[in-house]
């Protein structure tokens, strides 16, 4: 017989004449399970013995009575976050996220080691492609908005740009834990899941992420057959297609095409876009213990470039427009993206247990934009001042992995495991920025809203900027010990060191450089009370050389600035309520130091220094057996402590002080299911003068799925329900984005 208690299951061996002394004494954990590979599972029957003989048979005997069988279809059970994950298909784990619906139990990514969520001693939040695609997601700014703690900055029209535990940033991407730090809008069509990973974490992935990254986890050629086409069609001229293609040709090779391509326009006047990609690749093995996976993508992306309408002088508030209203010139505001990346993964598993991981990724990228913008607030009459530039980047990265892992038992309870591991890179960048001052000549300087503006005067570029030449040469070196205590007391330990070395040149002749030597420890410890409940602390620190994250200037002033320190204190817990819902929960401190503080032209101390404090509250799962959803709720309070006088004290811009979201999908019929989903936040500054304030919202999502049969679905998503106003983001005072009024979108898929 199955007994459930508090979520979990337990064999109970009994006698009918002593039930409850048996009962007590011989309760036992039931092990794990392997795991399901869908959500839709079925239901259980657990059987004691052979099935008993009819009643009037049974009455004529004296003696005991047989055992009996009993039929339980309790709520499906799939495995503990502890399971080992299934080998999957010929040619790996088709689920190495151990992915349950929305709720993912394990990762690879935040120690480079397979490791269940609920042994790491830091706040992640997973968000699986199920989720994603429910929710209507097609790109990193819509999937984050409902990511806790997180708000999805403008980036000025052109590039994803969150501000993470009141740390902005356009470079602190990954995919498959390699960087990806091109300023663009990143898509989703071959991402497995998206993995948020809060406070430094530079002993795993080196210099940045201050206040956390973010990781793209690719879909991987495995063997599984499958052949899907995605159509949607929506509000705003949305129109879009995604093709997943594959299969295994033979035991020991398998092919993967993704692809996309989309074009639509926007609850924004004239604004525009077109994008592409197509992702091959291709999976084999040389030898039983091997496995090689090779994958290329061809990446292009044209839109407008939108930084949103300005605030109005005296109010303190953006302008009251039509939401729609573009200000500048749209068709002289635009953005040009290709990426070619290639990666090699191979990895080899020895007789002894030792596990090898070699990475290399070679990227190419061309990006091109120019933008005509709000410069100013509107002022009494309307009058908005305007400014223009544009800016070309060429980029060239190449980066090497390699990871030696190894799980050591030295008895009495006691086990290691050991992460060694190192990372070269070599990066060229080239950008160039023209200016708008003595060459671009408007035919007026400003707009009266809300008319755009129309330009004239010599082509761009005919007083170019500087041509500026980076060349960054990378090598860190990193060990990480994972230690089992006892089965109630863990602790992670790990340490890295990294060379950084930067040449910069301009087109004057100009040269400068700077090598930066730099240790990034962390520490944690976790304890576990039960199997299925854990408590833990850390810390970590990161670090990022003063030369932009993007390393495309290096000023005489700031070349031989330390570091930019991350230091963040965290404690949590992390609790499987059942084994189909997760709760999770964090407090955080983060500092940031050696902040630079101007002290007059051209001149500066580093003495700057910010904090931000806060926590975090995730649910993730089932509810009931055909009730999933996802909620969360960040709290955070970023200030300057250090910093110039007019700084002092102010708020972090783009941090709320109440983040909540959630998502709920109901499956009410066969083959039929509704979702609901909440965004909100509170207000929030626009820029860190703390001038003008976003005011929080409100805003309701809502889907309706139906499976047509075993190879066609349907998908309604409704953004904005009610369609109420509200302002998404901004840039800075005068770049503002507002929200979206309500948008329908239908998506059908096909399988063939």
């Amino acid at each position: 017989m199955v007994l459930r208690l508090g979520g979990r299951s337990w064999n109970c061996v009994y006698k009918k004449s002593a039930f409850f002394g048996a009962l007590l004494a011989s309760i036992a954990p039931v092990e794990a399970q392997e795991a399901p590979k869908t959500d839709q599972l079925p239901p259980v029957v657990v059987e004691t013995g052979p099935a008993p003989a009819a009643k009037k048979k049974s009455s004529a005997k004296k003696k005991a009575a047989p055992s009996t069988a009993v039929a339980v279809t309790p709520e499906p059970v799939p495995p503990a976050q502890s399971t080992e994950p299934t080998s999957g298909g010929p040619l790996g784990n088709p689920n190495p996220g151990g992915v349950i619906g929305y709720m993912a139990t394990r990762t690879s990514t935040a120690t480079k080691t397979d490791t269940p969520l609920i042994d790491i001693p830091q706040s992640i939040t997973v968000v699986p492609k199920e989720l994603a695609k429910d929710q209507g997601s097609r790109d990193m700014r819509q999937l984050l908005s409902y990511v806790p703690g997180i708000v999805v900055g403008q980036g000025e029209g052109h590039r994803d740009a969150p501000t993470i535990r009141g740390v902005s940033t356009t470079a602190d991407f990954f995919t498959d834990g390699m960087r990806d730090d091109v300023q663009y809008f990143r898509d989703l069509y071959n991402i497995e899941r998206v993995e948020v990973l809060k406070g430094p974490n530079a002993m795993i992935f080196g210099r940045g992420g201050g206040g956390g990254v973010i990781n793209r986890v690719t879909k991987k050629a495995e063997g599984e057959r499958l052949y899907e086409a995605t159509t949607t069609y929506g509000s705003f001229d949305t129109k879009r297609v995604e093709v997943d293609a594959g299969q295994a040709i033979t035991n020991d090779f398998a092919f993967r095409i993704l692809g996309m391509y989309e074009d639509s326009g926007s609850y924004r006047d004239f604004v525009d876009l077109e994008r592409f990609g197509i992702n091959p690749k291709i999976a084999f093995k040389p030898d039983d213990s091997t496995v090689v996976h090779l994958s290329y993508e061809y990446f292009n992306d044209d839109r407008t470039v939108d930084r949103g309408i300005p605030s109005r002088t005296g109010t303190n508030k953006p302008v009251k427009v039509d939401p729609s209203t573009f200000f500048g010139n749209p068709f002289d505001s635009y953005m040009t993206f290709e990426s070619h990346v290639a990666t090699a993964i191979v990895e080899h598993k020895f007789d002894n247990g030792i596990k090898i991981k070699n990475q290399t990724l070679y990227g190419n990228y061309d990006k091109f934009y120019q933008n005509i913008y709000a410069n100013g607030a509107a002022n009494g009459a309307g009058v908005v001042s305007l400014g223009a530039y544009n800016s070309l980047t060429l980029r060239e990265s190449v980066f090497n992995q390699t990871d030696l892992t190894a799980k050591v038992d030295v008895g009495g309870g006691i086990r290691h495991t050991l992460l060694a591991g190192t990372e070269f890179g070599y990066q060229t960048t080239d950008t160039q920025r023209d200016p708008t001052s003595n060459d671009y000549v408007f035919a007026s300087n400003s707009v009266i809203i809300p008319n755009t503006v129309t330009t004239a005067g010599p082509a761009w570029g005919s007083n170019k900027g500087p041509l500026n030449q980076t060349e960054l040469a990378l090598a860190g070196v990193y060990i990480q010990d994972q230690i089992e205590m006892s089965r109630y007391f863990e602790v992670i330990g790990g340490i890295r060191f990294d060379r950084f070395d930067l040449d910069f040149h301009d087109s004057t002749g100009a040269s400068r450089g700077r090598v930066d030597d730099v240790w990034s420890p962390r520490i944690g410890a976790v304890f576990k009370p039960l199997d299925y409940l854990s408590f833990y602390v850390s810390w970590s620190k990161s670090f990022l050389p003063f030369s932009g994250e993007q390393f495309s200037t290096l000023s005489v002033q700031n070349a031989n600035l330390a570091p930019e320190e991350f230091n963040n204190h965290e404690i949590g817990f992390k609790w499987d309520v059942t084994p189909r819902l997760f709760f999770t929960g964090a407090l955080f401190m983060l500092d940031r130091e050696n902040q630079l503080i101007a002290t007059g032209p051209g001149a500066g101390t580093q003495v700057g220094k910010t904090r931000t404090e806060g926590g975090e509250l995730a649910l993730t799962g089932y509810l009931t057996e055909d009730w999933e959803t996802v909620v969360g709720y960040g709290y955070q309070g970023a200030e300057v402590l250090v910093g110039a006088p007019a700084q002092l004290g102010k708020e972090i811009a783009l941090v709320p002080q109440h983040t909540f979201s959630m998502w709920n999908k109901y499956r009410f019929l066969p083959g039929w299911a509704a979702g609901l989903g909440v965004v909100s936040r509170t207000g929030m500054y626009a820029l860190i003068d703390n001038t003008v304030k976003l005011p929080g919202f409100a805003r309701l999502d809502a889907a309706l799925f139906w499976d047509i049969n075993e190879n066609l679905e349907a998908q309604l998503n409704v953004e904005n329900v009610l369609d109420t106003e509200y302002y998404a983001t901004a840039h800075n005072n005068n770049n503002i984005t507002p929200g979206s009024p309500q948008a329908y979108f239908v998506t059908i898929t096909s399988r063939y």
